[in-house]
């Protein structure tokens, strides 16, 4: 079987959905094309992607185009949605990138183009709406050329544009292609040789095999023009979908080796994994081995396949049974080595806000159903404050409030209401530091010895914890229980942020045997368990972050900013006080370029004086890139622990809770 996994790609309201709803009635899978004005499209399922109109949730639907079955994954636009592209992209063959033939290429198009060529996934431009007014080709096909990629290839002509009966027609046979030859030759030395040598030894019928070969490379990029909603140059597309975009690979036999792209609860509360599968065979009944351990399948779906009980190699299924599956697992089988493949990189949320139910009596509910969302999407991470009653989100962007706030009302029935958003900063290790507290010696009131050195750890190491002391020393379960502390208290330094980073060794260690009174049962104030472990590990900890020191980090965006050349003394004014760090403009007659770095949190305020100092003609893009110290005031966040930095009030809580 010849199969196909497709992405269809671009910014917000280009017209993706509708062009999945065309393709789908094309082949004749639904009797009638949806409108994601009426919400009535396949794909966008939640009640707020048809109210908005707008994508965020990727959603696998399968069509054929002519011998070739077609998985689409129909993917969100919206920035705020960008970890679900990064997830499709990651088991894509190929790619529709859709422009707006009125709007043009946007910022968020050239986020989405930039990385499918890092990722060198072949993509087809659709450039869509050629039927609304105000619609253009070639200025269109320009800015591609301009700002995406020099190598693109037109592979019609059209006319009637702006008006409902706007056409494409593809060119045939014998018809110039342009640039076309020059376009190949630029990726293929030995075509240039050929055409230098014997210029009729080129026919159209040649070029055109050799752009199927350089854009299943990557290399090159075929635009059609057309509209979605008319058909209009549709077709052409489809057959361009077929010829162009690389089959996916079928080694049914090969070894086991799957990609968990999207997950989510089926009616009973089940999890379901979607599932990329690149080579082997995964059968009913099958242990697979994943992320977090082994489990074994007990149901499966196949798209474009029903009633299958494998999924094979190319294709992509809906998998039951795996409890502890998370999105960015590798499947494998038992009986093999873990995959050593890893997912794409997302981009860490750098906003937190505060969510809390109106209904006080659903703060129980509420955690259930939020860890289940961050189930869905795995970049949205939940923190709990314990002593104020308080539950912490991360995101991504505003809009991402109004998808929480609509989906926890519509599938849970739960109210909620946000806090206003705040940046989410980090603490990195200064120096080494170390600290120890002797069991029965003043003034540890536990029955514990806990020794512990910190020192930094290189960027995206981790928490590492190593033993200095005998493994043998005392009980395992006390080690264990000292080695979940520290990850647990690092989550929060010295000036309440996250710790990601850091080597901690375990110097000193010591406890009381078990004991008890005659003729009497274990006695908990004789002997140690692992409570006094756990409860002394965070001073010991904390005093060694003191002697150590550590430095609050806050997130950096890199951003790009094309602007009207006139304006760019006042865009730089705004940069200088949103305290951004701008590089040597690149200057133009018309359109300059802006590139540099620029806090998260001040983000949003460029945004908002954008359009006002650039006459509503500039465009921003940025994306988080590194964490640098923090100038000027430090912030702090609340604690959410019972704060051993203070440490008689500690005693006294965790006292109290003994």
């Amino acid at each position: 079987m010849k199969l196909l996994n497709l992405g269809i790609l671009a910014h917000v309201d280009a017209g993706k959905t509708s062009l999945t709803e065309r393709l789908l009635y094309a082949a004749g899978v639904i009797d009638e094309v949806g409108s994601v004005d009426d919400g009535s499209t396949q794909t966008d399922s939640l009640a707020l992607e048809r109210q908005r109109g707008i994508t965020i949730k990727s959603a696998v639907v399968s069509f054929p185009i002519g011998d070739v079955t077609v998985n689409l994954i129909d993917t969100p636009g919206h920035p705020d949605f960008i970890a679900e592209v990064e997830r499709a992209l990651s088991v894509l063959d190929g790619a529709v990138l859709v422009i707006s033939a009125v709007e043009g290429v946007q910022a968020q198009t050239r986020v989405l183009m930039r990385t499918l060529q890092r990722l060198r996934i072949p993509t087809l431009i659709f450039v869509n709406k050629a039927d609304r007014a105000g619609a253009q080709y070639e200025p269109v096909l320009k800015s591609i050329a301009d700002k995406l990629s020099a190598a693109i290839v037109p592979m019609g002509s059209a006319c009637g544009l702006g008006t409902r009966s706007a056409t494409f027609t593809p060119y045939g046979p014998d018809d110039p292609y342009g640039d076309l030859l020059e376009v190949l030759t630029e990726n293929d030395d030995q075509l240039l040789a050929t055409f230098v040598e014997n210029e009729e030894a080129l026919s159209v019928h040649a070029l055109r095999r050799q752009l199927a070969v350089q854009t299943k490379k990557a290399l090159v990029h075929p635009v059609y023009v057309g509209s979605a909603i008319t058909g209009a140059g549709t077709d052409a597309l489809s057959e361009g979908i077929r010829e162009f975009l690389p089959l996916a690979s079928t080694d049914a036999d090969g070894p086991v080796d799957g990609s968990v792209f999207k997950v989510e609860r089926g009616p009973a509360g089940e999890k379901v994994a979607y599932v990329r599968m690149f080579s082997g065979t995964a059968h009913v009944r099958d242990r697979l081995r994943f992320g977090r351990g082994e489990a074994k399948l007990t149901a499966l779906e196949v798209f474009g396949e029903p009633q299958k009980a494998a999924v094979r190699a190319g294709q992509i299924g809906k998998l039951w049974g795996l409890a502890d599956v998370q999105i960015g697992d590798r499947i494998t089988s038992t009986g093999q080595e873990p995959s050593t493949a890893t997912g794409g990189f997302f981009a860490p949320p750098t906003l937190e806000t505060v969510i809390s139910p109106l209904r006080p009596s659903d703060k129980g509910n509420l955690q259930v159903a939020l860890t289940q969302l961050a189930e869905q999407d795995p970049l949205i991470n939940l923190r709990q404050d314990d002593l104020r009653q308080e539950t912490y989100v991360s995101l991504y962007g505003e809009v991402q409030k109004e998808v929480i706030q609509t989906t926890l009302a519509t599938e849970f029935g739960i109210d909620v209401d946000f806090r206003e958003t705040t940046t989410i900063c980090i603490e990195r290790i200064d120096g080494t530091g170390q600290a120890v507290e002797f069991n029965k010696k003043d003034p540890n009131p536990f029955l514990a010895t806990v020794g512990l050195r910190v020192e930094p750890a290189p960027v995206n190491a981790g928490v590492t914890f190593e033993l200095e002391v005998e493994l043998g020393s005392m009980p395992y379960a006390f080690i264990k229980a000292v080695e979940e502390t520290v990850r647990e208290t690092l989550g929060q330094g010295l000036h309440g942020w996250q710790i990601p980073d850091a080597r901690v060794v375990m110097t000193h260690s010591g406890y009381s045997a078990r004991q008890s009174h005659a003729h009497a049962v274990f006695d908990k104030s004789m002997s140690s368990t692992a409570g006094d472990f756990r409860f002394l590990t965070p001073l010991v900890l904390v005093t060694a972050l003191q002697e150590a020191g550590t430095t609050v980090h806050e997130p950096m965006h890199r951003f790009q900013l094309e602007i009207p050349t006139d304006t760019t003394r006042a865009v730089l004014a705004a940069l200088a006080r949103l305290r951004a760090i701008p590089q040597v403009p690149a200057l133009a007659a018309e359109t300059s370029t802006l590139e540099g770095e620029i806090a998260a949190a001040a983000v949003y305020q460029l945004e908002q004086q954008l359009p006002a100092l650039t006459r509503g003609e500039g465009v921003l893009e940025s994306a988080f890139e590194r964490y640098q110290p923090v100038t000027g005031p430090v912030p702090e966040r609340p604690r959410t622990d019972h704060d051993p930095l203070h440490r008689r009030e500690y005693l006294l809580h965790v006292q109290r809770r003994v």
